[in-house]
């Protein structure tokens, strides 16, 4: 009789599939190949997805809208909306310098999935400090 091998890289016969990496890889993949778009009133789909908000060109904050599975129903373009109110209303930043890309996907189950990989992938600042914060004010992305 064979010893039980613990789940470990020492194991040569244990696979544990990455599941997320696989997600992320291939959210990154499609979301950089996205055009980017100024951020506008109107930009966006009334459909549910993920996006991201560039400022300078820098990546800076990833959301997502779920119109299936929230409360409030939020679509991709009623997320932009939200996010021009608010930038509209900040000092020391401009709308000119806010673009912004999205996915939409047939499932509501892989808005979650994707927003979570992208987060993880590019830690942007602004999911940090809380969009619509003070830091926003002053914030600068680094050089």
């Amino acid at each position: 009789m064979q010893p039980v091998m613990s789940e470990s890289t020492e194991n040569p016969h244990f696979f544990d599939f990455d599941l997320d990496r696989g997600i992320r890889e291939q959210v990154v993949e499609k979301l950089e190949s996205s055009p980017m778009l100024a951020l506008t009133q109107d930009v966006g789909p009334k459909e549910s997805g993920i996006y991201a908000l560039y400022y300078k060109g820098k990546l800076v904050y990833v959301g997502k809208a779920s119109k299936g599975t929230t409360k409030s129903k939020r679509t991709l373009r009623t997320r932009f909306c939200e996010h021009v109110g608010k930038i509209q209303g900040r000092k020391n930043i401009s709308l000119a310098d806010i673009k912004c890309r999205y996915l939409i996907f047939k499932s509501e189950w892989w808005v979650f999935a994707a927003e979570l990989a992208m987060i993880t992938h590019y830690n942007p600042q602004w999911n940090l400090s809380g969009f619509g914060s003070v830091i926003i004010e002053a914030w600068q992305p680094p050089t």
